[in-house]
C-alpha cells in the first residue's frame, strides 16, 4: 500500500490558471518597462502616445478579458481557447507602438501552447504551435502592408520561444506515454508472475494428493483379501482426494485460462511488492497464519487474528491462497503502512471464506500497488470478489472473499 506524497499546491492549479497568471505577468511586465524606475534616467521603453489614453486602456481590458475566457476554455475547448489568447496578444499590442509582438504580450500564448502540447494528442499540439506561428507572421504582414516598420529579429526571438515551448510540452506528452507503457509491461508482467506462481502451487498440491492416492491404493491392496473393511475405507478416501483435487484443477485451470479475461491488470502505483516467491512452508494455509501473526509480532508490528464462523477444512487451493493473501496484505502494512498493528478476520461462512485486513496506518490513495494486482489475480483465478483501499476513517482495508464449492461445504 505506496503512500503517494501531498502534491504542492502550485501543482494543482488548472493549465488555464497557469495562462492567466502569465498573461498577468506579462502586463506588469509591460507597465513597469515603461516607467522610470528608481535609479533610472530614463524608461527602458517609451510609451506610445496612446499607451495611457482610454483607448489603449480599453485595448489592454479587451485583452485582458479574451485571455480570463481562454483561462476558463483552455482544458475543455483547447484550440478555440488558443484563439482567444492570440487574439489577446494582438490587442494588448496595439496601445504600445511598437513593430513586433512583444513576448511578455505573446508569454500566456506560448503556455498555453506548451500545455496543449503536453495533454493533447500530437496533431492538436501541432496544430497549436502553428497557429501561434502563423500568428505571429500575420501580424508582421499586415503591418508591411500598411507600410509600417516591422521588427523582424524581435518576432523571431519570440517564434523561436513559441516552438521551444511546444517542444517542451510535446517532451513531457512523450514521457508521460512512456511511463504509462512501462506501469502496463510492468502490471502485466506482475500478473504472469503471480499465474506462474499459482501453476507451481497447483502442481505441489496436485503432487501431495497424487502421493496421498497411491498411499492409500497400496494399503488397499494389501489388505483387500484380510480386511476388507479397511480396504473399502482406503477406497474412500481414495475418491474423495480424487474428486477434491479434481474439481480444485477445474476450478483454477478454468481462472488461469487466457490473459486476465474479465480481470483487466491496472498499472497502478509503483513500489509495492508481489506475493512472495519463495515456496510455500509445510502445512501453509489458514493454519499457518497463526504463526504469521505472531513472527511478524515479533518484527514490530501486532497481528490480531480474529476468527468468526466454524473453522472446517478448506480444498488446498482456497486454502493456501487466503493464506497467500493475508501473508501479502499483512507485508504491506509492515513496508508501507507506518502503523504498530493490524487486524487479520477470517470469517468461515457457509458459502465462501471472507478475509479481511485492517490497519490504521498512512495507507494508499489508489490501492492498485503490485502486490494488490497479485492478490486480486489469485482471487479472480478462484472465482471470487476482491476490494483494497482507503478507509473513510483512516487507514486501509484489503478484503477477499473466496467462494467454497457446494460439496466441501
Amino acid at each position: 500500500m505506496p503512500v503517494t506524497p501531498p502534491t504542492p499546491s502550485l501543482k494543482r492549479l488548472p493549465p488555464g490558471t497557469w495562462v492567466v497568471l502569465a498573461w498577468c505577468g506579462g502586463m506588469a511586465l509591460t507597465f513597469l518597462l515603461r516607467l522610470q524606475l528608481p535609479g533610472e534616467w530614463h524608461p527602458a521603453m517609451r510609451p506610445a502616445a496612446q499607451f495611457f489614453r482610454w483607448d489603449g486602456l480599453v485595448d489592454m481590458a479587451v485583452a485582458t478579458a479574451l485571455v480570463l475566457v481562454c483561462g476558463a476554455l483552455l482544458r475543455r475547448r483547447p484550440l478555440p481557447a488558443l484563439v482567444l489568447v492570440l487574439a489577446a496578444s494582438v490587442f494588448g499590442t496595439l496601445p504600445l507602438g511598437v513593430a513586433e509582438i512583444p513576448l511578455p504580450q505573446f508569454l500566456a500564448a506560448e503556455v498555453a501552447v506548451f500545455f496543449i502540447a503536453a495533454e493533447r494528442p500530437r496533431g492538436t499540439g501541432v496544430v497549436a504551435v502553428v497557429m501561434a506561428l502563423a500568428t505571429l507572421g500575420a501580424h508582421l504582414a499586415v503591418r508591411l502592408m500598411c507600410g509600417w516598420p516591422i521588427g523582424v529579429s524581435s518576432e523571431t526571438a519570440v517564434a523561436l520561444a513559441t516552438v521551444i515551448a511546444w517542444l517542451l510540452g510535446n517532451s513531457v506528452r512523450e514521457s508521460r506515454e512512456h511511463a504509462e507503457q512501462l506501469r502496463a509491461r510492468a502490471a502485466t508482467q506482475a500478473v504472469s508472475d503471480e499465474r506462474l506462481r499459482i501453476a507451481r502451487e497447483l502442481h505441489d498440491m496436485v503432487a501431495h494428493s497424487i502421493g496421498v492416492i497411491a498411499l492409500q491404493a497400496g494399503a488397499a491392496r494389501r489388505v483387500i483379501d484380510t480386511q476388507p473393511e479397511r480396504a473399502r475405507d482406503a477406497l474412500g478416501e481414495i475418491e474423495t482426494a480424487g474428486r477434491q483435487t479434481l474439481s480444485g484443477l477445474r476450478r483454477m485451470l478454468g481462472g488461469l485460462r487466457g490473459p486476465g479475461q474479465g480481470r483487466p491488470a491496472s498499472p497502478g502505483l509503483l513500489g509495492t511488492a508481489s506475493l512472495e516467491t519463495a515456496p510455500l512452508e509445510p502445512g501453509a494455509g489458514l493454519a499457518g497464519v497463526d504463526r504469521l501473526a505472531a513472527t511478524t509480532t515479533q518484527a514490530g508490528v501486532r497481528v490480531d487474528v480474529r476468527r468468526l464462523g466454524e473453522p472446517r477444512p478448506l480444498p488446498p487451493e482456497i486454502d493456501v491462497s487466503a493464506y497467500r493473501i493475508i501473508q501479502e496484505a499483512v507485508t504491506n502494512v509492515v513496508r508501507h503502512a507506518g502503523t504498530a498493528s493490524c487486524r487479520v478476520w477470517i470469517d468461515y461462512r457457509d458459502d465462501e471464506v471472507r478475509i479481511e485486513v485492517l490497519d490504521d496506518g498512512r495507507g494508499g490513495d489508489s490501492g492498485e500497488g503490485y502486490g494488490l494486482i497479485g492478490m486480486r489475480e489469485r482471487v479472480g483465478v478462484l472465482h471470487g470478489t476482491f476490494a483494497a483501499g482507503p478507509r473513510p476513517e483512516g487507514g486501509f482495508r484489503v478484503e477477499a472473499r473466496l467462494p467454497v464449492p457446494a460439496g466441501v461445504r
